[in-house]
């Protein structure tokens, strides 16, 4: 068994940080659905601007505001207007295909990528 990416959103921004939050990222529920994150899923976090990371898990955002508001201890880490990616991964003997989106600085998907071995298709 292995963990293996299995969902990537790339290159959102950071949209709100709320250190007053009890923990957590949340994320636009259309963003959610294109890559198949679920509530309360455990994530990995970089910003491609500080070059932080860390684990956290997913809140439901409303759905179509393009929010993706880091919350808590979190929100020391990572602050509004960062560039970041959002990581999901799953328990497996079997290769995965990634769900993978890439996104504007307004959030908005751009492309659908295919990732496979570390290669975009």
């Amino acid at each position: 068994m292995r963990w293996v990416m299995r969902s990537k959103i790339h290159k959102a921004t950071v949209t709100e940080a709320n250190l007053n939050y009890v923990g957590s990222i949340t994320i636009d529920e259309d963003l959610m659905d294109a890559v198949g994150l679920w509530p309360n899923e455990k994530v990995l976090v970089v910003s491609n601007t500080s070059g932080a990371r860390l684990e956290t898990y997913v809140i439901k955002g409303e759905r179509g505001n393009r929010e993706i508001c880091m919350n808590g201890a979190a929100a020391h880490l990572i602050e509004v207007g960062e560039e970041i990616i959002v990581m999901g991964f799953e328990l497996t003997d079997k290769p995965l295909i990634p769900r993978v989106i890439l996104t504007d600085k307004s959030n908005r998907i751009v492309e659908v990528l295919t990732e496979t071995a570390g290669k975009t298709v």
